[in-house]
């Protein structure tokens, strides 16, 4: 009769390696987990440099914007003059045109052999003197044409330069709006990757968008460059003076106005667009990048030497720019995702004033 034995348990040391083995399993898993999603400070460090790196890319391409638009203009005025010349130069040519055909259809008579022929000399002679005045006048004429051909090569000469520069321009304006975008769509990525509590606590906005909306101009920030501080400071910013104080109360009435790239107002704004635009609010044009804003005035290098309504720089690169705005603050457009708002000079490498006027 066979025997029935019950099978052999695992002994003890064998369940605890099965043990250990499972759990150093769920560890690497969770571990495996946490990589792939990235820290809340990570996270931060990575959108405050792209949203950087995205405003650098911003000025840069609002330069080749406004060079676009002088080559623009630049080439419609050269091509104007061209027309109109050529127009001159086809009258020209035919005054040229008259004047040979009426010697031609007069003959080529011997003029003393007319005199005697006619039965009026003294038509004649009057005749005689127009016919040297004509052809002085046509001699004139041929120095025009001569001269008229001259500026027309010079000036399409110069108008086929303008227009290969504007094509590279659009190239290179092409290429940085790429890069913005692409800079943009990153950090929004990395924002996606966080729960909504995590991203309402980098970027300071409810959590209800998840992060659809960073990089688009909307919402409002908080904290150093991801999370800046509030709009409204607990603070008396000071009343400026002049043109200075002007462009900064015209700044102030924009306070909340999302930042959008390429931006000048009135709605939105980039950073060099709002200076701008509260500088054009008190009568003052600047240019319309940071680094040309900076040479736009007088520099104060003096923090303590500011006045409210001067230009504020930051970064080694100059790639953005505020008003100062008093006691240590500055009212600008700051990022991607945030408003016009105030905030200390101190979050910012600051390089120097531009006092205007």
């Amino acid at each position: 009769m066979a025997s029935h034995r019950r099978p052999k348990q695992p002994g003890r040391t064998r369940v605890t390696v099965l043990t250990a083995t499972a759990a150093a399993a769920v560890a690497l898993s969770s571990q495996a987990a946490h990589a792939d999603s990235p820290s809340k400070s990570d996270a931060k460090a990575k959108v405050d440099k792209l949203y950087e790196e995205a405003e650098q890319a911003t000025e840069k391409y609002n330069g080749a914007k406004e060079k676009q638009d002088k080559l623009d203009k630049q080439v419609g005025d050269l091509q104007d003059k061209v027309a109109r010349g050529q127009e001159e130069l086809n009258k020209l040519r035919d005054s040229l045109g008259s004047v040979a055909t009426a010697q031609y259809r007069s003959g080529a008579i011997d003029p003393s052999l007319q005199l005697l022929l006619s039965s009026d000399p003294d038509t004649f002679l009057e005749k005689a003197s127009t016919l040297d005045q004509l052809s002085a006048k046509q001699a004139d004429t041929l120095k025009q044409i001569s001269e008229k051909q001259r500026t027309l090569k010079q000036q399409r000469e110069e108008a086929t330069g303008k227009l290969k520069d504007l094509a590279d321009t659009r190239k290179a304006l092409g290429e940085k709006k790429e890069e913005v975008q692409g800079k943009l769509a990153d950090a929004k990525d990395v924002l996606n990757s966080l729960s909504a509590k995590e991203r309402a606590e980098i970027t300071g906005s409810d959590g209800k968008d998840g992060g659809k909306d960073a990089g688009k101009g909307g919402g409002a920030g908080g904290g150093d460059r991801a999370s800046r501080g509030g709009s409204r400071p607990d603070i008396n910013i000071p009343a400026g003076s002049g043109r200075g104080g002007a462009a900064l109360a015209a700044a102030q009435s924009v306070i909340g106005s999302p930042y959008v790239w390429g931006a000048t107002g009135p709605d939105s704004f980039d950073c060099s667009g709002l200076t701008s635009w509260a500088y054009a609010q008190a009568g003052v044009t600047l240019d319309r990048v940071s680094q040309d804003q900076a040479n736009d005035g007088t520099r104060i290098y003096d923090q303590s030497q500011l006045k409210p309504g001067d230009l504020v720089l930051f970064y080694g690169d100059l790639h953005h720019i505020g008003l100062y705005a008093g006691n240590g603050m500055t009212l600008h457009a700051p990022k991607p995702g945030a408003n016009v708002r105030y905030e200390s000079m101190g979050n910012m490498p600051f390089q120097f004033g531009v006092r205007i006027g």
